[in-house]
């Protein structure tokens, strides 16, 4: 599919509700699927992602009712399977679409259940790696079968657990929550270090479902005692932060706009682009106004016109960010100066080598990018020029080459635009609308 951005030919204005969180949404669904009650998940984010992680849980036992209240958004009702564990026939083969964080996180969860379990996924997803979270899970007791090079297909052997100690070599949510979701099945107290912390929506969640985690802020630590059972519990889920940080990148770089974004997840761990956006200068404010479940919410006011200066993005920050490094770098093609992005590499094994990705596209719009193995460079302010782009199948990157057309001398053509299914759907409508005054 392709959709061509046209150059804004004026302010964006007005206020949109972005769909809910993908992370949070996927989430919800797993642990309620894990339970041996009925949760209600509102507001969950209605995506492609978000959609294989229904069928997942629904393949292995859970029963899950889907209503559609409104554009790009889900109420969810999910029966769990309860203290049986997931079903599953012994040739049982779960297709997670493009969809990481199902995969992932699902393989943590079946580890500690007597099942035998293929997960495979889409081309790009079997590209991805999964030793990262086959290895510690190994430590754990389970075993698997992997395509070559450790990627999907992935069959789970799971079985009796143990607890073990475990420094992370990359801060990454999903390994972290693949990690505590098995821990739930095994014996004893299993710890996990990160080198730098990551979303922590699985740490936030499991007590409301009635399993405490344990936290060290100062070590980068957190734990869970196993066996532990969930109880039910119902889960409201507040706008997505990484799908606001478009429209919030949309809105800076054009002169008198002045977007509201309410409901968002001010969840520390998934705000580091309004940290950036402030240190270039943007006009960001930020009106925390109450709690959805465990996570902070909050309004957005984002206006445009301000002067942007380049930043150095430490990589102590890029775990907060790092599926806003798109948007912010074409921000940074905005701005006067070099942003430097470190400790990016992270972003090689994306939907797509999006490091690559972002430095070929910005280039191609007319900017002037550097990278390396885990670094990015962009100078500004560029004159960025119309030109046709591939998403690459990534809807970080559909999305970005959409907002710099906003800043070029002529329209911007985006390949594979049907990407932007994966987390926001309801985009293209949503930027019309602002550019519309919404």
């Amino acid at each position: 599919m392709r959709h061509t951005q046209q150059p804004a030919n004026g302010p964006l204005t007005g206020t949109i509700r972005v769909p809910g969180d993908k992370s949070i949404s996927h989430r919800a669904v797993l642990l309620g699927a894990m339970t041996s009650g009925t949760c209600d998940v509102t507001g969950a984010l209605d995506s492609a992602d978000v959609r294989s992680t229904i069928g997942a849980v629904a393949a292995l036992g859970a029963v899950v009712e889907v209503r559609k209240p409104r554009p790009g958004a889900l109420d969810i009702t999910v029966t769990g399977w309860g203290r049986g564990g997931p079903m599953a026939d012994g040739g049982s083969s779960i297709d997670c679409g493009n969809s990481g964080t199902t995969a992932r996180l699902l393989m943590g969860i079946v580890a500690g259940h007597p099942v035998d379990v293929t997960l495979t996924g889409d081309e790009s997803l079997t590209r991805r790696p999964m030793r990262r979270v086959t290895d510690p899970l190994t430590r754990m007791g389970a075993h698997f079968d992997t395509g070559e090079g450790g990627t999907l297909p992935v069959t789970v052997h799971g079985g009796a657990l143990r607890a073990i100690d475990y420094d992370m070599p990359v801060a990454s949510a999903q390994v972290k929550s693949a990690v505590l979701l098995a821990a739930l099945s095994a014996q004893g107290r299993t710890i996990v270090h990160e080198p730098a912390p990551s979303r922590d929506h699985t740490e936030r969640l499991l007590p409301a479902f009635g399993v405490g985690v344990g936290r060290s802020i100062e070590e980068n630590a957190c734990w869970v005692d196993g066996p532990a059972v969930l109880s039910a519990t119902d889960v409201p889920v507040p706008a997505d932060p990484s799908s606001a940080a478009f429209l919030a990148g949309a809105a800076v770089i054009v002169a008198g706009s002045e977007v509201h974004l309410p409901d968002v997840a001010l969840n520390p761990t998934r705000i580091g682009f309004l940290r950036v956006l402030e240190a270039m200068g943007a006009d960001v404010l930020i009106r925390p106004d109450r709690a959805s479940g465990a996570e902070p919410c909050g309004e957005l006011l984002v206006r445009g016109g301000r002067e942007l200066t380049g930043v150095v993005v430490p990589a102590r920050e890029a775990p907060s960010l790092i599926d806003e490094v798109p948007l912010l770098a074409v921000v940074a093609a905005c701005a006067h100066g070099t942003t430097r992005f470190e400790g990016v590499g992270e972003l090689r094994v994306k939907e797509s080598d999006r490091l690559a990705a972002i430095a070929d596209g910005l280039a191609a719009l007319g900017a002037t990018v550097r990278s390396g193995d885990d670094w990015l460079e962009v100078d500004g302010p560029a004159a960025m020029r119309g030109a046709t782009l591939d998403s690459l199948g990534d809807h970080r990157l559909a999305m970005a080459w959409a907002v710099a057309a906003l800043a070029a001398d002529g329209p911007v053509t985006i390949e594979g635009w049907d990407a932007i299914d994966v987390s926001y759907p309801t985009f293209a409508d949503d930027l019309g609308r602002l550019l519309q005054g919404a």
